[in-house]
């Protein structure tokens, strides 16, 4: 089926993580996490302004450039995804049957950029991608432990222009695609 002008995405398919190999964020690491049991994947695009006004008008108003604030929710705990928005260590020990794995997080681990990928399957055919260039968890990162609950991790935070050669500049892009494929 041809590419239809108006996408209908439905559903959350997959959101996949991808790092970058340099704390400028000028290069993605080769592979992406899996965020598994994703649930949601939101985003705004925004902006501040500063308003010029007097003589009881607004003259003018001016842009400080805009941002996408976005938030993401998966079940489970999965080390390396929160690894990738918190900053931090993952350790492993032991062999089976007792092997260990430790995330740690210092006072001195600050949290990197990475990239955001989400894929939802659309009604009108193929597939609709949302990506984030290059996000930070600016927000909280936040799970919760309850009686007769799965565990659940949610994060949020903003993105910003990449430094990226190949996606310089570009804040986000939506990727409607004629047969679905699979986030990379």
């Amino acid at each position: 089926m041809p590419l239809d002008t108006h996408p209908l995405p439905f559903g959350l398919r997959d959101v996949h993580l991808t790092g970058f190999t340099t704390q400028a964020a000028t290069e993605y690491e080769p592979t992406s996490i899996d965020l598994p049991v994703s649930r949601t994947f939101s985003f705004s695009d925004t902006e501040d302004f500063e308003d010029l006004q007097g003589d009881d008008t607004t003259a003018a108003s001016h842009g400080s450039g805009p941002s996408v604030e976005w938030e993401l929710e998966s079940g489970g705990l999965p080390f390396s995804a929160f690894k990738l928005m918190a900053g931090g260590t993952i350790t492993e020990s032991g062999t089976t049957p007792a092997m260990k794995k430790v995330f740690s997080k210092l006072a001195t681990d600050s949290r990197p950029y990475f990239k955001v990928e989400g894929q939802a399957i659309s009604d009108s055919g193929g597939d609709v991608h949302g990506l984030v260039f290059k996000a930070k968890a600016t927000g909280s990162l936040e799970g919760e432990w309850a009686q007769g609950a799965f565990q659940l991790l949610s994060a949020s935070g903003r993105g910003f222009p990449s430094t990226v050669t190949a996606d310089e500049g570009k804040l986000y892009d939506f990727v409607q695609n004629e047969t679905a494929i699979a986030v990379s």
